[in-house]
């Protein structure tokens, strides 16, 4: 099994060390903040969605246009829109970026969030809302005659979409959610999982639950972790530089009237509450990951870092991947410019270490079929 990289990109410069200044949409620094994870050899890019910003669609169009052959993955949030016209959207922003989309769906960790865009059902009825959204949004990208669909959340008439999805059978879904609510709809409809960065004792649990689930459907499903690599050229340097980013993190927060982590985290969300349970452990749990950042900001998204050299934390990444991690989303607290120093050292030895583990792996397979023999 190969690695996949993904990044992500913003409308503007902004991190918990970069206070947003100037206008929400900064076109020239949307563009070369995509253009870097190209340039860097990021297989995919992410465009997130908050309920107070650009929005994702219109977004992840303008990436699309600034770039040549990276993929492509666009966070949405199901009950805003109806899911037939969502299919039909989805599928043209495929066909015009030339099959290279894929969909991040997000049921929504915080009530409040929700409600600042009308929705108004709580944690566990997302999930179900969820469950019923994704089985029209793929019918619609794959049915070859007009359907009829009556549910508990929508009810549709003859829907059909002219315009299907240049990927087959269809975009290729990620999902995210940790709750009992979440894992049964992952297990039916999700193509890759997403978790935020836990430990390896957490990845292990999780994943092997979805498994599970997913197993009950005939289905197999990759898995995708998230982290935010933290890196120098020496060990001490990259602990220097992570302490360094959790006292501008501290004064930001402080100057901004932000209120106590327990007060902004975790709200509703499960993955929030695992990501603070890691933390619990002290701030640097097993080999590399350092949860700090995390604990200071009450969890509220991938928040979890890995700390060293570019090698270390390529080791890092391979005990992940030994547990069935086959993508690694990372993202810096600098941006932009620690999405060009990971594509420097981090992405090409982290291939080189999985390449060695696959060819080991075939080697050991070609001498038991000898012995069987």
């Amino acid at each position: 099994m190969s690695v996949n990289f993904i990044g992500m990109v913003t409308t503007n410069k902004n991190s918990e060390i970069h206070a947003p200044v100037g206008p929400a949409i900064d076109i020239d620094y949307l563009q070369r903040f995509a253009r870097a994870h190209e340039e860097a050899g990021f297989d995919r890019v992410l465009v997130p969605y908050h309920s107070n910003g650009p929005d994702a669609i219109l977004t992840i169009a303008q990436v699309a246009a600034a770039t040549r052959h990276i993929k492509l993955m666009l966070a949405h949030r199901p009950g805003f829109v109806a899911p037939t016209l969502a299919a039909r959207q989805l599928a043209t922003l495929d066909q015009f970026s030339g099959g290279r989309l894929g969909v991040h769906i997000i049921s929504g960790g915080s009530d409040v969030e929700q409600r600042r865009d009308g929705d108004f059902l709580d944690h566990d009825r997302r999930y179900a809302r969820t469950d019923e959204y994704l089985e029209v949004l793929r019918k619609v990208w794959t049915a070859g005659e007009p359907f009829d669909h009556h549910g508990e959340f929508y009810r549709v008439e003859q829907a059909f979409s002219e315009v299907k999805p240049v990927q087959q059978p269809h975009i290729p879904i990620f999902f995210g959610g940790a709750s009992e609510a979440a894992i049964p709809v992952a297990g039916r409809h999700a193509d890759i999982y997403a978790l935020w960065g836990e430990s390896l004792d957490q990845v292990r649990e999780l994943t092997g639950r979805v498994r599970t689930e997913a197993a009950r459907h005939g289905r197999e499903i990759s898995f995708s972790v998230s982290f935010r690599p933290i890196l120098a050229a020496t060990e001490d340097a990259a602990w220097e530089r992570a302490e360094r980013i959790l006292a501008e993190t501290r004064r930001l927060r402080s100057g901004n009237g932000s209120r106590h982590p327990a007060q902004t985290g975790p709200q509703e969300s499960v993955g929030a509450r695992r990501l603070l349970a890691a933390a619990e452990k002290g701030d640097r749990v097993d080999r590399r990951l350092w949860t700090a950042i995390a604990r200071e900001t009450g969890a509220r998204y991938n928040s979890t870092a890995l700390v060293g050299t570019p090698e270390q934390v390529a080791e890092a990444l391979l005990d992940y991947y030994d547990l069935g991690v086959t993508t690694f989303l990372i993202r810096g607290f600098d941006p932009l410019e620690d999405a060009l120093d990971y594509g420097r050292e981090l992405i090409p030895r982290t291939r080189e270490l999985v390449a060695e583990r696959v060819r080991q792996k075939l080697e050991k397979q070609q001498k038991q079929q000898k012995q069987a023999a």
